[in-house]
């Protein structure tokens, strides 16, 4: 997610970066629901009003949906970057697929392999953040959320919120169907990242901050 961090800065705006409970070097616990970590990220909102923007991927995705329904004046808008709005029994797998071999060896020589046409600081941020990351923390996100779904929280968004989503030809955990539902609500609206993965930030950097500055002029 850097390449967010470094566009906005680089465009004037202050950007804050979030360690996910479990994650990084964010401190340990016993409970890994979504509601647990959607309690963290609302905590965050700064006492002088509501953030400018609110940028997520994947469970980030979901997680800012889950709190921006519930809290509609803690941001002014929101981008979900191939959100996690719900996953069917096959994006799980696919998921817990990729977890199980990034952590079977999260060296800088495996995701190289990989994903060969990453950045090289992509590619080390990565597995920098495999090996920071409880492996237990990341296999109970997965059991102690039986059903993942934040649908409801998206049909109530009342600000404007844009979904950069991967290519489906590629991979993606957010498509038809699940796009219709989520596009019923008229504040959200979407952009799809041709030819690119469920990280289109890393894929296809120009086109995704393309995408950004394009939500953020709308």
């Amino acid at each position: 997610m850097w390449r967010y961090g470094v566009a906005l800065a680089d465009a004037g705006w202050h950007a804050t970066a979030v360690d996910l409970r479990g994650h990084g070097t964010a401190p340990r616990t016993l409970d890994y629901t979504l509601d647990a970590y959607a309690a963290d990220i609302a905590l965050l909102a700064p006492p002088s009003g509501p953030w400018d923007l609110a940028l997520g991927h994947s469970l980030g995705g979901a997680l800012v949906t889950a709190v921006a329904a519930d809290r509609p004046d803690w941001t002014r808008r929101i981008v979900l970057v191939d959100p996690a709005i719900r996953l069917s029994a096959d994006d799980r797998a696919a998921v817990r697929a990729g977890q199980e071999a990034a952590f079977a060896d999260p060296t800088i020589d495996a995701v190289w392999t990989e994903h060969p046409t990453w950045h090289p600081q992509d590619i080390e941020l990565k597995a920098l953040a495999t090996r920071q990351a409880s492996r237990w923390a990341i296999e109970q996100t997965s059991t102690q959320n039986a059903e993942w779904d934040v649908r409801d929280a998206a049909s109530r968004l009342t600000v404007p919120t844009r979904i950069i989503a991967a290519d489906p030809a590629v991979h993606s955990i957010f498509t038809h169907p699940l796009s219709d539902e989520v596009l019923a609500n008229p504040r959200c609206s979407m952009t799809v990242v041709r030819d690119a993965g469920h990280s289109p930030h890393r894929d296809d950097p120009d086109a995704t901050l393309t995408a950004l500055f394009e939500a953020l002029r709308s």
